[in-house]
């Protein structure tokens, strides 16, 4: 069974309303990850300490390396092609023109090179989100309506989807066929009264999954069967998303809000909305980029 070798830390000190979707991207050795709320794009290189930030058009919920250069970035409205190198937004297509009030939230690609992400109500009250699949031609609604969509996360033999209801506390998984289609739905994990809300899952190189808890002051770690394995405790409430990075994939980094917090609520818990790190002696594994 892996276990968390080092307590969760502050990396970097943001205070952000909603920090999300934070991914390795291996061709640069860097970690991407988003605020939401203040409409921003971050890039950390371990190595260097080198920081960088760009604005974004809109509420951006996630961005991901797409092959061959460039990343594909789920803005409120839809997808567009971001360049770091200018800063650069191009639409590539908008899923849900006729819902202006949802807005995308998470996003994730399978070893095929697709592009799966969701949407979700921006008011966090409507069942009007859902998970999509983008190849690049078609786009494609794939699960049922929910208010907060969440991952999904794709394991790595690439055979099972796990996606998130945020609001009705529940996880779910899917068998990921070869051309795409998902079947055999089913409840992966059920979370109670107090446990905090499922958010961003990912999974490790064992097929382990990953859940971050909002408003749960930790991350959990399930096998693929569902047992509960390991919870890390963190000293802020809103864990939203981590993601594997360094040269071993073994450090992880974890994204966190304050939005939820009052000026009393910010007064205990100082590093909410900071970018966190810590280790694991199971690795993750490397995202593939997408083809689309």
């Amino acid at each position: 069974m892996g276990v968390v070798t080092s307590e969760p830390k502050s990396l970097w000190a943001l205070g952000g309303p909603l920090l999300e979707g934070p991914v390795w991207v291996a061709r640069e050795k860097a970690l991407y990850f988003v605020d939401i709320k203040r409409h921003r794009i971050y890039r950390l290189d371990p190595a260097t300490g080198e920081r960088a930030e760009w604005a974004a058009p809109d509420q951006v919920g996630f961005v991901l390396p797409i092959a061959g250069g460039g990343f594909v970035a789920g803005l409120k409205t839809g997808l567009s092609r971001f360049d770091p190198k200018d800063g650069s937004f191009t639409p590539i297509l908008s899923p849900e023109p006729d819902l202006p009030g949802n807005r995308l939230n998470d996003g994730t690609v399978d070893a095929a090179g697709r592009l799966w992400f969701g949407s979700m109500d921006d008011g966090e009250g409507k069942a009007t989100g859902t998970i999509y699949r983008y190849d690049g031609r078609t786009c494609e609604a794939t699960t049922p309506k929910v208010s907060i969509s969440n991952g999904p996360a794709v394991s790595p033999d690439g055979r099972a989807l796990y996606h998130v209801d945020t609001a009705g506390q529940v996880v779910h998984a899917a068998t990921l066929g070869a051309d795409g289609r998902l079947s055999g739905p089913r409840v992966f994990v059920r979370l109670g009264e107090g446990e905090g809300f499922p958010d961003g899952p990912v999974c490790d190189a064992e097929g382990c999954v990953w859940i971050a808890l909002y408003n749960g002051h930790a991350v959990r770690r399930y096998s693929p069967k569902g047992e509960l394995l390991e919870t890390v405790r963190f000293p802020v409430s809103a864990i939203t998303k981590i993601a594997f990075g360094g040269p071993d994939l073994k450090t992880v980094y974890a994204t966190t809000a304050a939005k939820h917090l009052d000026a009393v609520g910010r007064e205990k818990e100082p590093l909410a909305g900071d970018l966190f790190t810590f280790t694991v002696d199971v690795p993750g594994f490397v995202l593939p980029e997408a083809r689309i």
